[in-house]
């Protein structure tokens, strides 16, 4: 999950759109006022929601300035009421990333915190994170604490067969075909015996036994 951090001092509008951006799915850090804001600029955050003009003597110029102190890459994003091509021009020298203009529509910032995101991090987009495991659809890779685990093809393919299903229950039957195709023949205890497998590599994998009936991934 994304993590955004908002600052704006406008107690309804922060509260709207804090509402908006976990609708959308994203983790929401709020700030009402610039000082609380510059005190947490080591926060890890995926991107950054700026009100330029705030209530106490800390602007959003000021934040950004600290920001990129101790991350230069992170997203920012900066909004105001004031004189949009002036704030526009000095938020880009600062290393802002887009500017949105009070009054605005929720939904338009979303679409363009959306837009930030995907277009930041889509190189992580297929990486799964459960536990301490990230998990790489595309190389089919699976990494615990920078070491690579070493995982056969078939027990990489019910991994991500689990992964993609949470909580979802499959019986063995469900398991063979989906793991081994409905060309398989054999007994189901394969399913036990690869099961058992993942479970060594991989301990913190939360796989429950459904006795009498199959697996599933919590």
């Amino acid at each position: 999950m994304y993590t955004v951090i908002l600052v704006e001092d406008e107690k309804d509008l922060n509260s709207l759109i804090k509402t908006y951006l976990e609708k959308a799915g994203y983790n929401v850090i709020s700030y009402l006022n610039g000082s609380d804001a510059i005190s947490n600029v080591n926060v890890k955050a995926h991107l950054w929601i700026l009100d330029i003009m705030l209530g106490d003597d800390v602007s959003g110029y000021d934040i950004i300035k600290k920001i990129r102190e101790v991350n230069e890459e992170v997203p920012v994003i900066f909004t105001s009421a004031r004189d949009k091509d002036l704030d526009k021009i000095i938020g880009l020298e600062l290393g802002s990333d887009d500017y949105i203009t009070k009054p605005y529509s929720p939904k338009e910032l979303i679409l363009r915190v959306n837009n930030i995101i995907k277009r930041v991090y889509s190189k992580d987009l297929h990486k799964i994170i459960y536990d301490k495991y990230v998990i790489d659809a595309d190389k089919r890779v699976v990494m615990l604490d920078n070491n690579e685990l070493n995982l056969t093809t078939l027990e990489f393919d019910l991994l991500y067969m689990f992964i993609t299903n949470k909580n979802k229950s499959f019986s063995r039957d469900d398991i063979l075909s989906i793991i081994w195709g409905d060309s398989y023949f054999g007994t189901d205890r394969v399913v036990d015996d690869l099961v058992r497998r993942l479970r060594k590599k991989m301990p913190d994998l939360n796989i429950n036994t459904i006795y009498g009936y199959g697996y599933r991934l919590t």
